[in-house]
């Protein structure tokens, strides 16, 4: 078993805390089938480019850091570059933290890792440029609510309002719990790179996955969508369901 980074440094009162959904995302891209595939589709015989892995809304690090950490058996190669965005100054300044306790965990056991380029805060994918991320990785705030929480300068709350106000960011997701995963899906058409780019988005069952996964491939023929892990109450909207989203080349056989 990979051993999951430790975010003992976090202070989970501004942060939001990894729980089912971070630890089904870990499971999922540590599986032997989507290392298969992220090791098929960024081979080194066939592609020289370093991969370049991007969360959005990083929160605690954890997941991001895992990626860092163990890129070399995820991803099959090390020259991996990490990056991560979140809306959440607090969320960015512990990840940062938890990627370098991983990485100095790596290096104690003489194991390499990626290479992380830091954190910013920043509205979904507006900090990068078109086709430049080859994997992204999205655990939206997936929960439904009546509202969508306004993104309100910081100046204008005191200190406990603005932290409890960036932490409601993290899982309120307005109507059907979408709204801020739509903006996403929207995005990744031109934010993922040419042939080779895929994401891995985290939905819940009121966000009806089988309609997000029809939309995603009505965008092309190229266009694949697949539920990759799931967990959770198979009678309740908390069931958990990772959605891997990725395009193919003309005569690719990465289907």
């Amino acid at each position: 078993m990979i051993p999951t980074p430790s975010t003992s440094h976090v202070d989970f009162d501004k942060v939001y805390e990894p729980a089912e959904d971070s630890y089904l995302l870990l499971d999922t891209l540590s599986s032997d089938s989507e290392k298969g595939f992220l090791q098929q589709r960024f081979n080194t015989t066939t592609t020289q480019k370093s991969p370049l892995v991007v969360e959005i809304g990083t929160g605690s690090g954890v997941v991001l850091s895992f990626l860092n950490a163990h890129a070399q058996l995820i991803f099959g190669r090390s020259d991996v570059f990490t990056a991560g965005v979140d809306v959440n100054v607090h969320a960015c300044k512990a990840t940062i933290q938890t990627v370098r306790v991983a990485e100095k965990e790596q290096l104690s056991q003489s194991q390499s890792h990626g290479f992380y380029l830091g954190n910013t805060v920043a509205d979904l994918t507006t900090a990068f440029k078109k086709v430049e991320v080859d994997v992204l990785v999205f655990n939206p705030p997936y929960v439904p609510t009546p509202d969508l929480p306004a993104m309100l300068p910081r100046d204008t709350l005191d200190s406990f309002e603005a932290d409890s106000h960036l932490l409601s960011l993290s899982y309120a997701g307005g109507e059907d719990g979408m709204e801020v995963t739509n903006r996403l899906l929207d995005l990744l058409p031109e934010v993922l790179s040419q042939d080779r780019g895929c994401a891995y988005i985290l939905l819940c069952a009121q966000n009806k996955p089988e309609e997000v996964k029809e939309q995603i491939r009505k965008w092309g023929e190229r266009w694949r969508a697949e539920t990759v892990a799931s967990s959770g109450k198979k009678g309740g909207w908390e069931k958990l369901q990772i959605v891997r989203i990725w395009h193919i080349s003309s005569g690719s056989a990465i289907h």
